[in-house]
């Protein structure tokens, strides 16, 4: 094709979209941005009247959070047997697998050392104090390694579907598509069942995201008008902590990663990733913004069989920005309560946090049990959550857009790393 006609065909789409209205010339992006400063500004002015909120506006981010969870089980299933099938060699599943699991575990690691090192140059317990009497919090009884692992396992295929029990779901999808694998030529109906119910996901997945705006405004908002200012100035202190050890994560580590690893530029990986960043901010469910967070990572170049396995597994298992408000809220109690952490007790935090992000995978408020974990470990006392909990939901924002960030730097990186594999390989094989 010649340069006259590739410059007249890039001439009608500037004209076709410039002859669209103001409103559908916005990326989807700058439409979020707009439906979260929205949802802030009519969070601040409902906060007299914070029922109405709830009655009125928060609706409209259940219904769309609801259509993600409904779209999300059968995304996960058909994604991650697509994924399986595309690779055609249940060695190489292990072998991505394996790099997958050892990144989310590093930088988990990484997460917390830097959640505490903040919380300790910034004493983040500084000048709070609270009676003792006062501090109730009843801890959930964490699951042991063992109950963990057996519950990985399900005993019923339809079961782990109707509780969205993700870990299992991820088991079921893994088995059958080596399944399909092993059975060759004969499942080829199977194959191209698969395939396409993974297309229809797809499809109706773009069709949510569209509403996305509106679901950002509804959730968003009741949550200002029910934790205000007033509210959050007692441990405004905490908050920027932990938010600025998260930014600091981002920043450093996810950077260098994804251009070290990745071979991308950080502000291009950044861009890519917003609308997912977003939504996760907003949502503060790493598991809904699951469809997101795929179709930002494919737009970035990431393969799709790449991306439907790795993404769901991280999901479920990943949690940096949990990791951090582990190690941020570990010291905060502690200073509290007038109590000086050793060097080794925060060395065992931060075991014990890597631990934990796997063995309380799927379990609903794991960022509560982990810090329940967590506190036990080394000492603290669990009453010392109550400190937190009033202020979870404003730290489970950032740390959720922080984990599926992650989980889309680490896709990028092992996609990269697979890439260039291939490349040797072919290489050599031409030579």
């Amino acid at each position: 094709m010649s340069d006259t006609t590739l410059h007249h065909e890039e001439g009608q789409r500037e004209r076709a979209a410039a002859t669209k209205p103001w409103y559908k010339r916005l990326s989807l992006t700058t439409w979020i941005f707009i439906a979260l400063v929205l949802g802030v500004l009519c969070g601040l002015g409902l906060q007299s009247n914070p029922d109405f909120a709830d009655t009125y506006i928060k609706p409209i981010g259940t219904v769309f959070l609801n259509l993600i969870k409904m779209i999300v089980v059968p995304l996960v299933v058909f994604s991650i047997m697509t994924g399986i099938i595309s690779l055609q060699d249940i060695k190489k599943v292990g072998a991505i697998g394996g790099k997958t699991v050892a990144f989310y575990m590093i930088t988990t690691a990484f997460a917390v050392v830097i959640g505490l090192l903040f919380a300790n140059v910034l004493h983040v317990g500084g000048g709070y104090t609270l009676p003792a009497s006062e501090l109730t919090y009843e801890a959930k009884e964490s699951p042991s390694f063992i109950d963990t692992l057996v519950n990985i396992f399900p005993s019923n295929f339809f079961q782990p579907m109707a509780d969205a029990t993700m870990l299992q779901i991820i088991v079921i999808a893994l088995v059958f598509g080596f399944g399909i694998i092993a059975a060759g030529k004969k499942a080829e109906p199977v194959v191209h069942f698969v395939e396409g119910m993974n297309e229809v996901c797809l499809k109706v997945m773009h069709g949510i995201i569209c509403f996305a705006p509106f679901g950002v405004f509804g959730l968003i908002a009741p949550v200002i008008a029910s934790n205000g200012p007033d509210v959050l100035l007692p441990l405004l202190w905490l908050i920027l902590v932990a938010y600025l050890a998260m930014a600091a994560h981002l920043v450093v580590v996810y950077s260098g990663m994804v251009r070290a690893l990745g071979k991308m530029s950080p502000i291009a990986f950044f861009r890519g990733i917003a609308p997912a960043f977003l939504f996760a901010f907003s949502s503060a469910s790493s598991v809904g913004t699951l469809p997101m967070n795929m179709d930002c990572t494919r737009k970035m170049g990431a393969s799709k069989e790449m991306t439907s396995f790795v993404l769901p597994l991280g999901a479920t298992i990943n949690m940096d920005g949990t990791a951090i408000y582990q190690g941020v809220c570990a010291v905060f109690i502690a200073q509290v309560f007038g109590i000086d952490l050793t060097v080794q007790q925060q060395l065992i935090i931060v075991l014990t946090t890597v631990i934990a992000s796997i063995g309380t995978a799927g379990v609903p408020g794991s960022g509560m049990i982990m810090l329940a974990m967590v506190l036990t470990s080394v000492g603290l006392p669990v009453e010392g959550i109550a400190l937190v909990a009033g202020v979870d939901r404003i730290l489970d924002m950032m740390r959720t857009a922080l984990n599926i960030t992650g989980d889309s730097a680490c896709c990028i990186c092992i996609d990269s790393m697979d890439k260039r594999k291939k490349q040797k390989k072919s290489q050599k094989a031409q030579a």
